[in-house]
């Protein structure tokens, strides 16, 4: 069934403004108002009033400046019936006092402001303070010519800003770049392909395993499917990767949606001989560095496609600083640490999914049919005083309600799951974006940039979304549906500020639900053309401060006392510090793999082209398998890379491990339980 455009009934979707909707004329009405009233209880018996919402945002009644000509996509709206009614449950929601809407406030932005905030959020503050920083010098360092001339366009239209506005000298953009016109010509990472995670080697190009169920990330429709299996490549950047403008740039007004799974294709990933990383397996310090590249990707990506990259500026809510419900998810975290260390998503949002997990997998509608809005408030307000003294009782709780307060949750933070910050590039990259491919792309690096916070919790909650999906047979609920009752909660800013272009946007936000569902396994994979501009921004931060200790005088008659000394990296925090008798120098090809939970401690190993990490592993396993505690057996351990030009980094089972080691030789090689 292919959705497009009717003559009546349908939805106009409009373009989304970057700035805040509160400032676009006429546009000052939440969503609230624009709905009729009700005169009829709360509940499912209402539908002719969802479809009353459908007609409201049809053709016919839409004002000038939504016509069908300026429409991004389109859809036929009873497909839609699902996401109005959902946005209906949502305003009942807030009327009978069951729900809090906090507003967000929108600030304008002044000129040149924009591109200031971007040059620090991509950690080059030091473009503005004008100091020499040796992070800002790394980190310029490593940029592909793509992602050079998006730095150089924004810091262009910065200087040029604060000179009309005679504010102070600034820097000449020359001076940055090194550059007499508008192309950088410092050294940047070349395009040809660049090993994964790793280091580009003189005259080596990327080794690609053979195709089998073991060596590729597959991610799309279900077996059986028609769809088109297309190949991703994490080797070379995404903005470097596009040549030509897609043809559908100009015609984006006709782009229509396809609501069969089967209309999604089916995207495969293959292992290079570096394995694939999740977010979780760098170190925090060099997931810092992956935001900032991957913002400056992303706009270079954008400004590829000739599509403006929106964003919203916002005053921050602080929220409630205790409880469950309307409380930032990073307080929520700092207090559920306390009672469990290392905690990553919410206890309460946890148990909500347990317990869907555990008895409403299967229920019919769920998600879709709610539960009693007075049972849902009452849940509410005892989970509020009973959560954290463990005396709620969950077996009380029905699916539906259940299902309700999970939604409140998401709808009630303070700030959106998917930062507010960049929900109008969450919308564009699907009213200007019609290939699939390159929306997948966009929403990655989107994923990539979200808080950690953020982003650990949008990963639990899709793995639930997914597993829902999977028990279609039983719930009636697939994919778009899903994805149809999901989008409101996630998109529409707690329905205070949600004008006419929001309301419009609902095909565009539900086709982004069902995308980050989809292709979830392949969003949460860090591309491996960043981990090696984290890897040159490491080795360029490492020479940097060697050269600067060289012309420290003192340092330097120090060094000179030590010369015979083995030079070593300085160990980040979780590296491992090995006993003077296992420090001598190892030969080429042989790593010592230190395990300190393990009866045998440390062994060294020789490398050849074929070993890979879970050889390693197992060597170990059969090694200890006597000695180790029962403790030890049972936990899952992992090899990790520390120190060198890398933080921490836990390896894939499937990483080939020579390789690894001839891009981080410095490198010291732990096993320890990965982090959960």
């Amino acid at each position: 069934l292919t959705m497009e455009m009717k003559d009546s009934g349908s939805v106009v979707l409009t373009a989304y403004h970057p700035h805040s909707p509160a400032r676009i004329p006429g546009m000052e009405q939440s969503f609230v108002q624009d709905i009729p009233p009700s005169h009829s209880p709360a509940s499912r018996k209402s539908l002719s009033r969802c479809r009353r919402i459908n007609r409201m945002l049809s053709n016919e009644s839409a004002p000038p400046a939504f016509s069908r000509s300026n429409s991004q996509a389109s859809m036929d709206s009873t497909s839609m019936e699902d996401f109005w009614c959902e946005v209906e449950s949502i305003k009942e929601s807030r009327e009978d006092g069951s729900e809090e809407a906090m507003l967000l406030e929108f600030k304008p932005a002044d000129e040149g402001e924009l591109e200031a905030e971007w040059l620090q959020d991509v950690g080059l503050s030091t473009l503005i303070s004008g100091a020499e920083e040796e992070d800002g010098q790394a980190l310029l360092s490593t940029l592909t010519r793509t992602q050079a001339a998006a730095v150089q366009k924004r810091y262009n239209t910065y200087t040029q800003t604060l000179r009309k506005k005679n504010k102070h000298t600034v820097r000449d953009v020359r001076d940055i770049f090194g550059t007499s016109d508008s192309s950088p010509t410092f050294e940047t990472v070349p395009v040809s392909p660049v090993s994964s995670n790793g280091i580009q080697l003189p005259g080596q190009k990327p080794v690609w395993k053979s195709v089998s169920s073991k060596s590729c990330l597959d991610c799309g429709t279900d077996k059986g499917s028609t769809s088109i299996t297309e190949e991703l490549s994490y080797e070379v950047s995404f903005s470097e990767s596009i040549t030509v403008l897609p043809k559908t740039q100009e015609s984006s007004k006709n782009q229509r949606f396809k609501k069969e799974d089967s209309a999604l294709p089916k995207f495969i990933v293959r292992k290079s001989r570096f394995g694939l990383t999740e977010v979780g397996d760098l170190s925090p310090e060099d997931m810092k560095k992956i935001r900032y590249l991957s913002l400056i990707e992303l706009t270079a990506f954008y400004d590829a496609l000739g599509v403006e990259l929106k964003r919203n500026r916002v005053e921050r809510v602080r929220g409630r600083e205790n409880g469950l419900f309307g409380v930032p998810l990073t307080v929520l975290l700092e207090n559920d640490q306390k009672k469990v260390p290392g905690i990553k998503v919410p206890l309460i949002f946890q148990k909500l999914l347990l317990k869907l997990e555990e008895t409403g997998l299967e229920t019919e509608g769920i998600l879709r049919v709610p539960g009693s809005a007075s049972r849902v408030k009452n849940l509410h307000q005892e989970l509020e005083a009973k959560f954290y003294e463990d005396t709620f009782d969950w077996d009380q709780v029905r699916n539906n309600d259940a299902a309700g307060l999970l939604k409140m949750f998401i709808r009630e933070l303070p700030s959106p799951l998917f930062t507010v910050e960049y929900l109008p590039a969450f919308v564009t990259l699907v009213e200007k974006i019609s290939k699939i491919k390159l929306q997948l792309q966009a929403l990655h690096l989107l994923i990539m940039l979200m808080p950690e916070a953020n982003r650990d919790t949008a990963k639990a909650f899709l793995q639930f979304l997914k597993k829902v999906v999977a028990n279609e047979g039983k719930n009636k609920m697939n994919l778009w549906n899903v994805s149809m009752i999901v989008a409101p909660n996630l998109f529409i800013y707690k329905g205070k500020r949600a004008n006419q272009q929001e309301m419009q946007a609902a095909a565009t936000t539900a086709h982004i639900v069902r995308l980050l569902i989809r292709y979830q396994d392949i969003l949460w994979t860090v591309p491996s053309f960043l981990i090696s501009q984290v890897r040159k921004m490491n080795e360029a931060a490492m020479n940097n401060s060697k050269r600067q200790l060289m012309f420290d005088k003192g340092v330097r008659k120090l060094l000179r006392r030590k010369t015979m000394e083995r030079e070593r990296p300085e160990r980040p925090e979780g590296a491992v510090t090995f006993p003077p008798y296992l420090q001598s120098d190892i030969p080429e090809g042989v790593i010592r793999v230190y395990a300190p939970l393990h009866s045998k401690v440390s062994m060294a190993i020789q490398l050849n082209s074929q070993t890979k990490a879970k050889d390693i592993l197992a060597r170990f396993h059969c090694e200890n398998s006597r000695g180790s505690s029962q403790n030890v057996r049972g936990q899952i351990q992992s090899l990790h890379e520390i120190g060198g030009n890398i933080g921490q980094h836990c390896l894939d089972p499937d990483a080939f491990m020579l390789d690894v080691y001839r891009a981080n030789p410095q490198a010291e090689w732990v096993i320890k339980p990965k982090a959960s």
